[in-house]
């Protein structure tokens, strides 16, 4: 029992000794990930000790009082990481306080002539009236997604206005102090988001669209050159019960996981870049398509988490059955990554496409590997004059034994089931085989086709990766409308953009324009 307990205690010892140079790796991974947020912490910082200041030094403290705690408030809840964020928090809290303030007065104003116990029973009425209603604005879609916090300010400066009110004589001054120390939180808040290393919700968006377009074009390329590597797909299929490791360390996985993840994040997003002033010439986007953009990714992602999952099924084609098809495909999948980067391309440098985006070259791929597959009938397509031969010979047969068994001698198959079954056929008397006969021809007929079985598996990511093309054109679509009412520049042949493709293997930049004829390498 005492070795027991002494162990354990060796263990957490352990963990305790490792824990502070393991929380200082995560903090640096973090800050590492986006510098962004170690700016961010000490803004927020910053402000924090400005608006201490209230209380720290004596003429403000006098000027305002206790009331300082609310610029304190402000600052905590309404400084948030873009500055998208902090004007709609800002400004919503800032119009809920005036609209609840001047509400309050007015019942107040009208509560005085009604005498002591009216008043009070025409209060309690008010806040249920307002409450009842405003809770009800909530609901509404419009009210939820622009003015929830809104709202929620105004119902709690309403109810602390109105029935304070009832107890205390000088409501205006304490009301005057609360709004002052507000205001000043928010002026803070909004200096150091607008002022100091601001960050934009709408940059955001725009990069986070572009990083998700060359994300996907980074898994699709990687998953067909993982599928025709025989030791890679053998990998996969080993590592599909190891969850963690699958998410932490597979490039495939983290490029369509952040899209799939990413429609609540673009809608926010969104959301906060209708909010921020003009702040450059490319400020004014329309947001929302952008969200679309994003709408038409996802729907194109589920065809690439499909392709993923074809990589760790249990059952596989075999690698005789894959290398027929390995040079179409890989080329196919090569002229997709390579529209993707366009479009990625397109948006980041704000230009339209190319006008030879959608070049011969996916033409010719698709075209190649369709000849491919015509090139081997009997894996897809069946050998039609010999199926109508052994149903023939095997109807004969059967009229021949009277219907009461099937031979077997014209069904060519190599399958362990009909091994077994010739080898035992000699041993067993003329009763045994009467009764095996039928079990055993079903399994012929099953197993005549055997080839074309063996190919279903590469039939299906073959038609997952034809689908990726038939969805590109949605994509398409969505980011050409993004150019058309964001009045992207035109497209110039001169313009040589490089873009950086972000995987887990070495970084490379890629020149769109001096691309090889068979897509991006």
């Amino acid at each position: 029992m005492m070795e027991t307990w002494r162990k354990k205690a060796g263990v957490a010892w352990e963990k305790a000794k490792r824990s502070p140079a393991l929380a200082c790796r995560k903090m640096w991974r973090v800050g590492k990930d986006d510098p962004r947020r170690a700016i961010h912490a000490v803004k927020v910082g910053l402000a924090l000790t400005l608006v201490s200041m209230l209380y720290l030094l004596e003429p403000l403290f006098e000027g305002i009082g206790q009331n300082a705690i609310w610029a304190v408030m402000t600052v905590v809840v309404v400084l948030e990481f873009t500055a998208g964020a902090t004007l709609c928090k800002g400004l919503n809290r800032g119009l809920g306080t005036i609209l609840a303030g001047s509400l309050a007065f007015l019942i107040e104003f009208i509560a005085e002539a009604t005498g002591q116990v009216g008043r009070a029973i025409f209060i309690g009425c008010a806040v249920f009236i307002i409450g009842a209603a405003a809770t009800y604005l909530r609901f509404l879609p419009y009210v939820k997604k622009n003015y929830d916090y809104g709202v929620v300010i105004f119902l709690l400066t309403f109810n602390l206005i109105t029935v304070s009110s009832f107890r205390v004589s000088n409501v205006m001054r304490i009301a005057h102090e609360r709004f002052v120390t507000i205001a000043i939180g928010c002026g803070i808040c909004l200096f150091m988001s607008l002022l100091v290393f601001p960050i934009w919700s709408g940059q955001d968006l725009h990069n986070s669209t572009v990083n998700k377009l060359q994300g996907l074009a980074n898994s699709i390329e990687v998953c067909v050159n993982e599928y025709f590597s025989d030791e890679a797909v053998t990998e996969a299929r080993e590592e599909s019960d190891d969850e963690e490791k699958s998410c932490d360390e597979d490039p495939i996985y983290k490029g369509y996981k952040a899209v799939l993840d990413s429609k609540s994040t673009d809608e926010t997003l969104a959301l906060y870049a209708s909010w921020e002033p003009r702040h450059s010439r490319h400020c004014r986007y329309p947001w929302q398509q952008y969200v679309k953009v994003g709408a038409a990714l996802r729907r194109f992602s589920y065809t690439v988490v499909a392709l993923h999952g074809c990589l760790q099924t249990e059952i596989q084609a075999p690698k005789s059955c894959r290398a027929l098809f390995k040079d179409p495909c890989v080329r196919l999948a090569n002229e997709v990554s390579r529209v993707l980067i366009e479009l990625a391309t397109s948006i980041e440098s704000r230009r339209h496409c190319s006008p030879e985006l959608l070049s011969d070259h996916l033409h010719d791929a698709l075209q190649d590997l369709n000849k491919a597959f015509k090139s081997q009938p009997r894996l897809f397509l069946g050998s039609n004059g010999s199926q109508a031969s052994n149903m023939a010979r095997q109807q004969k047969e059967r009229d021949e034994a009277g219907g009461g068994g099937v031979a077997l001698s014209s069904a060519k198959t190599d399958t362990s089931a009909l091994r077994e079954w010739k080898r035992t056929r000699s041993k067993k008397e003329s009763g045994e085989r009467k009764v095996l006969r039928p079990q055993l021809s079903k399994i012929a007929m099953l197993t005549c086709s055997l080839e074309f079985c063996e190919a279903l598996p590469f039939a299906a990511f073959a038609s997952l990766l034809v689908e990726t093309v038939a969805r590109l054109d949605s994509v398409m679509e969505e980011v050409e409308e993004l150019g058309r009412v964001a009045c992207f520049k035109e497209y110039k042949r001169e313009d040589d953009v490089v873009v950086t493709v972000k995987c887990e293997t070495p970084r490379v930049n890629v020149c769109l324009h001096n691309l090889p004829s068979h897509g991006v390498d």
